[in-house]
C-alpha cells in the first residue's frame, strides 16, 4: 500500500489555498495584520502605540517605527524572565537563538505557541505540499525523513523555558506521531556535540529506508559523509534507494550542488530550497526549475519593505508587499504573532514576480562589501562562484571575503578565502574568472576594476581542509544552523581564519 496516495488529497487541498497567492496577494496579507493587530491590542506594545485605534495598514505605519532587536531588546528580555503580555499577549518559553548585534554576542528571538503552528509547522507542512504536487509519482511517506536539529539549553531559571537553535525548538515540540516518520531519535537529535552526534545520526540512519532529507546543506553533507564512511558504499542510493528529495535552506546549495550529485547520482533527485530563519518561515521553492521562492503570505507574518539604497537614510521609503517592484533590492521588515513589530531581520530579497509575489534571497543588509563603492552583495558572489567553478571545474565548499584596503601605493582589493572540495587545475585561473563574472554581475564592482584604476583583481587564498570547521569549533559554534559570514565589510573575521590557515 502507497501511503503517499492516501495522504495526497489531503495535502492538495491545502494547495488550492496556496493558489489563491497569484491573486489574493494584497487581501490575505491586509487579513493578517488586521488579526496581528486585534491581538496585539492586549499587549503592553500593544498599548504604548494606540493598537485600538488602528483601522488599516496606513494606520499602523504611522503608529510604529522600524524596529532592531536593539528596539526589542529591554522587552524580550522581561519576557525570557517570565512576563507575559509584553510583545505578544501569552507567555512565550521558547527563544531562538541567533548570531549577535554589535552589542551582544547573541538574540534571542521570540518564538510564540502561535508561532510555531502558524508559522514554522505550517512551513514544513507546505514544503510537502509543494512537493507533492510537482511530483504524482512520489512515495514520499513510504519511508522516513532525516532531518537534522542543533541543541537547546535551559533560559534563565525560568521553568520549562529554553533558549536554542531554531530546529531543535521544532524538535522538542513537534507532534509525537511525526517521530514515526523521521530519524533520528529525539535524543540523538538534541546532542549539543555535533561530531558525536554525526556518528550518531549516520549510524541510527543506516539502515532505515529514508526517502527524504531536511536541513542546512553544509552540515547534511557532513552527515551523509559519514553515513557512506559506515556503508563502504560511493553512493547514498546503494544505501537508500528510495531517496528523492532534499528539503535544504540556511545557506546557499549552489557551492554544494555538485557535492550532492556525486554522492546521489540519480536525475530522479529533487532539491527544494525553503527559507526558514529564527525570525520566521517565509519562502518556498514552488518550481523546482525556478530558483526563485513563493512568498509564503497567509502565515502569521505581514511583510513591509526598504528599498537597500534607502537603508541608511533616516526616513526611509516602506512599502507593503502590494508595492514591491521586481528586480529592486529589498531589506524585509516583518510584523509576527511571534511579537516582532515591524521588525527588521536583516536579509535583503529581489522579487522575480508579483503573480504570485516570488523572490531570490540577495544576501544580508550586513553582509556585503562596500569597502570601495563596489557594493558585493552574497548574491552576487555566490553567481560568480557558480560560474568560475563551471570554467575550470572546481568545486567550492566553504568561502569568505572582505576588503584589502589601500597601502602605500594606493592599492586595495577584495581577499577570498576559499576551501575546495574540488581544487581547481590552476588557482589563478579561477582568479581570473571569479573576477570577471563578479564584473559582469555588478556594475559597481566594474567600474571600480576599470584598468585598475581602484580596485586591483581579487586574490585568493586557498584554505587547508577543515578550516571552516575548525573556526566555528573555535566560537563554540560547530552543527546546528551556524555558517561563517560569506562576505565582510572588515577583516575582523578572515584575519582569525588566515591565522588559524598558517
Amino acid at each position: 500500500m502507497n501511503i503517499t496516495s492516501i495522504l495526497r488529497p489531503v495535502f492538495e487541498r491545502r494547495y488550492r489555498q496556496i493558489e489563491r497567492y497569484a491573486t489574493e496577494a494584497e487581501a490575505l496579507q491586509r487579513g493578517v495584520l488586521a488579526r496581528l493587530i486585534e491581538t496585539g491590542c492586549s499587549t503592553e506594545w500593544g498599548h504604548r502605540h494606540h493598537f485600538s485605534n488602528i483601522q488599516s495598514y496606513e494606520q499602523f505605519a504611522a503608529a510604529t517605527s522600524i524596529t532592531s532587536y536593539d528596539d526589542l531588546k529591554s522587552d524580550i528580555d522581561r519576557m525570557r524572565h517570565g512576563e507575559k503580555g509584553i510583545l505578544w499577549p501569552d507567555m512565550v518559553r521558547w527563544y531562538a537563538k541567533s548570531s549577535g548585534t554589535t552589542s551582544d554576542k547573541s538574540k534571542f528571538i521570540p518564538v510564540s505557541q502561535q508561532g510555531l503552528q502558524d508559522i514554522h509547522y505550517a512551513g514544513g507542512r507546505d514544503a510537502v505540499v509543494l512537493y507533492l504536487h510537482n511530483n504524482p509519482q512520489s512515495r514520499f511517506f513510504a519511508g522516513r525523513g532525516l532531518i537534522l536539529g542543533g541543541s537547546h539549553s535551559p533560559n534563565y531559571n525560568v521553568n520549562h523555558s529554553l533558549v536554542g537553535d531554531l530546529s531543535a525548538i521544532l524538535i522538542e515540540n513537534i507532534n509525537p506521531l511525526v517521530n514515526f516518520i523521521r530519524v533520528p531519535s529525539k535524543k540523538t537529535a538534541l546532542l549539543s556535540d555535533f561530531e558525536q552526534k554525526r556518528d550518531r545520526l549516520a549510524r541510527e540512519a543506516l539502515h532505515r529506508n529514508v526517502t527524504n532529507l531536511s536541513g542546512v546543506p553544509s552540515w547534511m553533507l557532513s552527515v551523509l559523509t559519514r553515513v557512506l564512511e559506515l556503508s563502504g558504499k560511493d553512493s547514498l542510493l546503494d544505501v537508500w534507494p528510495n531517496l528523492e528529495v532534499f528539503f535544504h535552506g540556511g545557506v546557499a546549495f549552489t557551492p554544494y550542488r555538485e557535492q550532492y550529485r556525486r554522492i546521489i547520482p540519480s536525475d530522479q533527485m529533487h532539491y527544494e530550497e525553503t527559507y526558514n530563519a529564527s525570525e520566521g518561515f517565509f519562502g518556498l521553492q514552488s518550481d523546482l526549475s525556478d530558483p526563485a521562492l513563493l512568498l509564503m503570505i497567509d502565515y502569521g507574518i505581514f511583510y513591509e519593505f526598504i528599498p537597500l539604497d534607502e537603508l541608511d537614510k533616516e526616513h526611509p521609503t516602506v512599502v507593503p508587499l502590494w508595492g514591491v517592484e521586481p528586480g529592486r533590492n529589498y531589506a524585509m521588515v516583518i510584523t509576527t504573532c511571534n511579537g516582532l513589530w515591524r521588525y527588521l531581520i536583516g536579509d535583503t530579497v529581489r522579487f522575480t514576480n508579483t503573480s504570485p509575489y516570488k523572490f531570490v534571497i540577495t544576501g544580508r543588509t550586513k553582509f556585503f562589501i562596500n569597502a570601495f563603492g563596489e557594493e558585493l552583495i552574497v548574491d552576487n558572489a555566490e553567481h560568480g562562484l557558480a560560474e568560475a567553478c563551471r570554467q575550470t571545474g572546481a568545486q567550492v565548499l566553504e568561502y569568505t571575503a572582505a576588503p584589502i584596503f589601500m597601502d602605500e601605493n594606493g592599492h586595495c582589493r577584495h581577499q577570498w578565502l576559499i576551501e575546495f572540495s574540488q581544487p581547481p587545475a590552476d588557482t589563478e585561473a579561477f582568479a581570473e574568472a571569479l573576477d570577471k563574472a563578479l564584473q559582469r554581475q555588478n556594475s559597481d564592482y566594474e567600474a571600480k576594476r576599470f584598468k585598475n584604476i581602484t580596485l586591483q583583481r581579487l586574490q585568493l587564498v586557498t584554505a587547508r581542509p577543515g578550516l571552516f570547521n575548525d573556526w566555528l569549533r573555535s566560537k563554540g559554534k560547530l552543527g546546528g544552523q551556524h555558517k561563517v559570514p560569506r562576505l565582510c565589510n572588515n577583516r575582523d573575521i578572515i584575519d582569525q581564519m588566515l591565522a588559524l590557515n598558517s
